[in-house]
């Protein structure tokens, strides 16, 4: 009985506490103050789409080309924190990290799929327009979003980059389990941002068998970077791609030979240099 109890008020508590944890999010006013101290002006702005916030920040000179960084799942712009601050890229870009749809600021714990992101996103370049060169790249689940947004808009982006991006139907795991943690009372249980994770890649199992078809549409460079001991998304994802990207004006991949999935943050400097080398093609 005493366990039963115990046990009972676990899982109240858990479920009082779970929503709000884990949300990988920082107020803007905390993010400007600390790019502040070390001497960086950050933006931080949101728009709207048909009532839907979507949130952005963005550090650099505003005369040059803008990079776009996109987060994986679960995350928010702050992923890319130390992107924002590195002066070296700083010198080529204005750096722009947003919040994707359903994460962060961005109508937190509100997923949606490829299609509905892509649309929701492509506003951003209206709110950020400075009349250069306009450059992608997205992270894990990032990165089948930087396709599909370069699929519906052929002529916006100079180039895109796919970090460790999960492309390919076949290598997607199955993951059953996912289907039942998004049935009531399972998905009580799942905190902060994991919710809208687990949500957006229920949809992911149709959205990457959808994706086939958009890599024809892509005209624009096209960089894979990926890390040859990824377990979570297969190196096999780059020969996908390559095979996929027949209209794209140039594709050029980078195999870290020890890297995982999390490159951009244990390689951050072999990232920094290849997204530059994508700016200066």
């Amino acid at each position: 009985m005493k366990s039963m109890l115990v046990a009972g008020v676990t899982m109240l508590a858990w479920l009082i506490f779970a929503p709000g944890c884990m949300t990988f999010r920082t107020t803007d006013e905390t993010a400007v103050k600390k790019f502040s101290r070390k001497g960086i002006e950050l933006k931080t702005a949101t728009y709207q789409v048909n009532g839907t916030d979507i949130h952005y920040v963005m550090a650099g000179t505003d005369t040059l080309p803008t990079l776009i960084l996109v987060h994986g799942t679960p995350g928010s712009w702050g992923a890319f924190e130390d992107y924002l601050e590195d002066p070296a890229l700083l010198l080529h870009y204005r750096v722009v990290s947003v919040d994707r749809p359903g994460f962060g600021y961005s109508n937190f714990g509100q997923a949606m799929n490829l299609a509905d992101q892509s649309v929701y996103l492509m506003p951003l370049l209206r709110e950020i327009h400075n009349g250069k060169p306009v450059f992608l790249a997205g992270h894990s689940l990032g990165g089948p979003l930087v396709v599909k947004m370069a699929a519906d808009n052929p002529e916006a982006f100079q180039g895109i980059m796919l970090i460790s991006g999960s492309v390919d139907p076949a290598l997607e795991p199955k993951e059953s389990w996912r289907y039942v943690a998004e049935k009531f009372p399972f998905r009580l249980f799942l905190p902060g941002a994991f919710k809208p994770s687990n949500t957006e890649l229920v949809y992911f199992k149709k959205d990457v068998v959808d994706l086939a078809g958009d890599f024809s549409k892509v005209s624009c460079d096209v960089y894979l970077v990926h890390g040859a001991k990824d377990s979570w998304v297969p190196v096999g994802n780059v020969d996908y791609a390559r095979k996929k990207l027949v209209h794209a004006r140039r594709v050029e991949t980078m195999i870290i030979p020890d890297g995982n999935h999390f490159i951009p943050f244990t390689r951050r400097a072999q990232i920094v240099d290849a997204l530059i080398g994508m700016g200066n093609k």
